[in-house]
């Protein structure tokens, strides 16, 4: 919350820095034009508000529609990415794959792959964009997983090296975790998540428990889950889909423990922490390259292959982006009809002040002055229009958030650009009534009185 009331106020502040160069751009008093002051400017303004308000309701409209689109948008990607990542982690999962299909594990080390050599651990690890890095074997859907009469049916068992917990994220709530005595002593101790726990203990805290995998008795040691800044925001059914939750027990023993239950090697997965979530794809690629050194076996279409979590975000993101981009011009054309509007009633200012411009004239007021003075409360009141549209579309996306439930983001860029924007459209849509004010000719301007 203090973090959402920081950044508010840093964009409020941002807003007022706008309109405060926006006054001065306006107000600013070149010498060679010898213009009237600002508040000259500001009092035909207030005068006649409801020609203010007129000018500035198209352009606050089309600012706010965008703002609120444009904060829906940015909000809604990077929920995807936070949902898809998780809040960073940063983590790719590089596995073996024969084709464009997982390879069943449960067959073994297959010919043409030998294992992971210490060097390309080393290597991987020692990548400038790698944080951390694990290695450990794995296979679903286990059976052989039991405390007495119950079994733990479609169970998940990896064989985990020591930086496996820290890695992916895990925290150990009861018991202990792993120490490097049961890596070098090949203890058989088991680490536990809620899932197995409900199944296997639903009544009692399984902490130096013992239960069997494929036979061999294993001490339980600690029960672990998921730290929240790695998982995955769920709010929907919908949500849980796309972003592949699994919900399988899950089991883990040191790596050194593997053969035992499991009799012979397979091939080892990496797990690959990336320091910025930029660094994901490079991280992937250049560590599936260095795994695959051990694959000589290319006539079955075997081969390690990263599982890019930042290309699939964007692809998600991707997805309504052109139906984003449609909402945007639609919104941009009340931006263009603002902009008609701005030029229409300044025509009809100008009609209606044909003395005053008269008079201006008559006491040596120059061509360059009344334009100037037309152009500057055009774009004065737009860039005000345009930062109290920058106003009402944030309030708008934080209502339509709150109702919908959609995520939302502010974008800064999207906030500057909309009100140089609307500043540019009281320029080029004021300028022609600016021409005609000031080529009145001072004694027609007086008659007309």
């Amino acid at each position: 919350m203090k973090n959402i009331l920081k950044r508010n106020r840093q964009e409020l502040i941002l807003l007022l820095i706008i309109l405060a160069v926006g006054g001065i751009i306006g107000g600013i008093n070149p010498v060679f034009f010898s213009t009237p002051n600002l508040l000259d400017i500001l009092s035909n303004m207030v005068i006649d508000g409801i020609f203010a308000f007129a000018v500035m309701l198209g352009i606050i409209i089309g600012i706010a529609s965008i703002i609120s689109i444009v904060s829906t948008i940015k909000g809604t990607n990077e929920q995807i990415k936070q949902n898809l990542i998780g809040a960073g982690n940063n983590n790719v999962t590089v596995s073996l794959k024969q084709g464009d299909g997982d390879y069943w594990m449960d067959n073994g080390l297959p010919s043409g792959v030998s294992k992971l050599s210490d060097d390309q651990k080393k290597r991987i690890r020692e990548q400038d964009q790698v944080e951390n890095a694990s290695f450990y074997t794995e296979r679903t859907y286990v059976s052989g997983i039991a405390k007495g009469n119950t079994t733990l049916d479609s169970a998940k068992a990896l064989g985990v090296d020591e930086n496996y917990l820290s890695t992916c994220g895990y925290q150990i709530y009861q018991g202990r975790g792993f120490v490097e005595s049961d890596f070098s002593k090949t203890h058989k101790v088991v680490l536990l998540d809620d899932t197995a726990v409900l199944t296997l203990f639903p009544d009692e805290s399984p902490v130096g428990k013992t239960i069997e995998i494929m036979g061999e008795p294993f001490t339980v040691i600690g029960v672990i889950k998921k730290a929240d800044s790695f998982q995955p925001v769920i709010n929907s059914r919908d949500d849980y889909y796309t972003y592949n939750q699994e919900s399988y027990p899950l089991v883990l023993m040191p790596d050194v423990c593997w053969p035992i239950v499991f009799q012979y090697d397979e091939p080892e997965n990496a797990v690959v922490m990336a320091k910025t979530t930029e660094d994901m794809s490079t991280v992937g690629k250049t560590t599936a390259d260095i795994m695959n050194e051990s694959v000589t076996n290319t006539t079955d279409s075997l081969s390690y292959q990263a599982e890019d979590l930042l290309e699939k975000a964007k692809s998600l993101q991707e997805l309504g982006q052109s139906t984003n981009q449609q909402l945007i011009w639609i919104a941009s054309i009340s931006l263009l009809v603002g902009g008609i509007g701005v030029m229409n009633i300044m025509l009809v200012s100008v009609t209606e002040r044909t003395s005053e411009i008269g008079l201006k004239k008559a006491i040596g007021a120059r061509k360059k002055v009344i334009l100037y003075q037309f152009l500057t409360e055009a774009a004065m009141l737009t860039s005000i229009g345009g930062v109290i549209g920058v106003i009402v579309g944030i309030v708008l996306s934080k209502v339509v958030s709150r109702i919908s439930g959609a995520p939302t983001a502010i974008s800064i860029p999207a906030i500057i650009g909309s009100v140089v924007f609307s500043m540019l459209i009281g320029v080029i849509f004021g300028l022609l009534p600016s021409v005609k004010a000031a080529d009145l000719n001072p004694i027609d301007a007086l008659r007309s009185e």
